[in-house]
């Protein structure tokens, strides 16, 4: 017989199947049942009963009291009794990072439904159907803290009011110079937020990070940047695309950025939010195919191989191609045979660490223009220094 209690630890799926087990008395009969073959039972029970033991759930083996939801159970010790009945027991318990991101992103698209939408916002130009602007901001570490005395640049201290300045500055110089296309992408490449929660360190690695003031400052200085900058994108082009990708700092923050501004401009035909949790991003644009990834996770030479098989149907719909990175902060271009790979560098300042590692590259940001058939046909650079002027 199989212990109903497994059903706490499955899927709606693997519940119909339990209760067919527990109302037939069997797996055989089950599989009858259902129109399944029996080893197709036996595989679901094992499953279950695999994730239940994951989560110290395992009464043969004396595990009773299962770790809370989004935890599994990395250690278990236990002390018997002469008479074999269990003593006392040891628990230890470890975040689940796959289940603890569903149940995260599940949150933020409850606390979303609680955003008072953006009502659509007035198209006021003459747009060209044929063009589309790629507008990149990649690395912009909002809520990094950089001193000009520890990079020994005169212009060279960052925080979050200079990083609204620059940002928000910057990309309007950005539309402002480019072609009246009629679709704007805004492509914000990773790493906007310099730290991902309440703790100022790397999610990753835990590092220390300098960070500007309390996270709950951070996340509302974001928000405002990347509002204004949809917002601007909206006046100037008649179609807005916006793609918020994973960084290595911000795993997280992306996810709640995501949810939150689908949410925010869901009242706004015009705009569409890229909605994938698969850190690799593609827009068909006639036959020009634009793609993006922040560049953590993969090198620059293996995007176009990357890129032709996740999405395949694209790539044979289209001859020009083009995949934009970022990451390491400096500029690097290169063609392959059938795909260009664009790096893409920083607007943000230094910090201390990438100081004293002596790394270096011009802040700049670049809108590219995209033609339906002929690919890139004009590029616009704008530098912080440019907002002076």
């Amino acid at each position: 017989m199989i212990d109903e209690r497994l059903k706490d630890f499955a899927t709606d799926r693997q519940k119909e199947i339990i209760d067919a087990v527990l109302e037939h008395g069997s797996g055989g009969k089950a599989a009858t049942a259902l129109g399944l073959n029996k080893a197709t039972i036996n595989r679901v029970i094992v499953a279950v009963e695999r994730k239940a033991a994951r989560q110290a759930y395992s009464p043969p083996h004396g595990w009773t009291n299962p770790v809370a939801e989004g935890f599994n159970a990395s250690r278990i010790s236990t002390n018997y009794r002469p008479d074999g009945t269990v003593g006392q027991q040891w628990v230890i318990a470890t975040p689940d990072k796959d289940r603890q991101a569903i149940i995260m992103r599940e949150g933020f698209e409850a606390m979303a439904e609680e955003l008072p939408r953006q009502e659509p916002i007035t198209h006021a130009y003459h747009t060209l159907s044929n063009l589309a602007n790629v507008y990149t901001l990649t690395d912009s570490h909002v809520g990094m803290l950089a001193w000009h005395k520890e990079n020994q640049d005169a212009n060279g201290d960052w925080d979050l009011g200079i990083a609204e300045k620059t940002l928000t500055g910057c990309f309007e110089y950005m539309v402002n110079s480019a072609p009246a296309a009629g679709v704007g992408i805004v492509a914000q490449l990773g790493d906007f937020l310099h730290s991902d929660g309440l703790n100022a360190v790397t999610p990753t690695s835990g590092h220390l990070l300098d960070q500007d003031g309390r996270f709950p400052k951070v996340v509302r200085a974001a928000i405002r940047i990347l509002r204004r900058v949809v917002n601007y994108a909206l006046v100037r082009h008649e179609k807005v695309i916006v793609l918020l990708a994973e960084g290595n700092h911000d795993p997280a923050s992306s996810v709640w950025l995501r949810a939150m501004f689908q949410a925010l401009y869901e009242k706004e035909p015009r705009v569409t939010v890229i909605d994938s949790e698969l850190p690799y991003y593609a827009y068909q644009h006639g036959k020009t195919m634009l793609c993006w990834h922040h560049g953590h996770l993969k090198k620059n030479d293996q995007l176009p191989l990357l890129f032709a098989g996740q999405f395949a149907k694209m790539w044979g719909e289209t001859t020009k191609r083009y995949a934009h990175t970022g990451h390491r902060h400096h500029v690097e271009e290169k063609e392959h045979p059938a795909m260009k790979v664009m790096q893409h560098s920083t607007l943000a300042a230094r910090d201390a660490y990438a100081s004293r590692g002596g790394w270096m590259s011009e802040r700049q940001c670049v809108a590219i223009t995209y033609h339906k058939e002929f690919g890139e046909v004009a590029r616009n650079t704008v530098t912080p220094e440019m907002l002076s002027i």
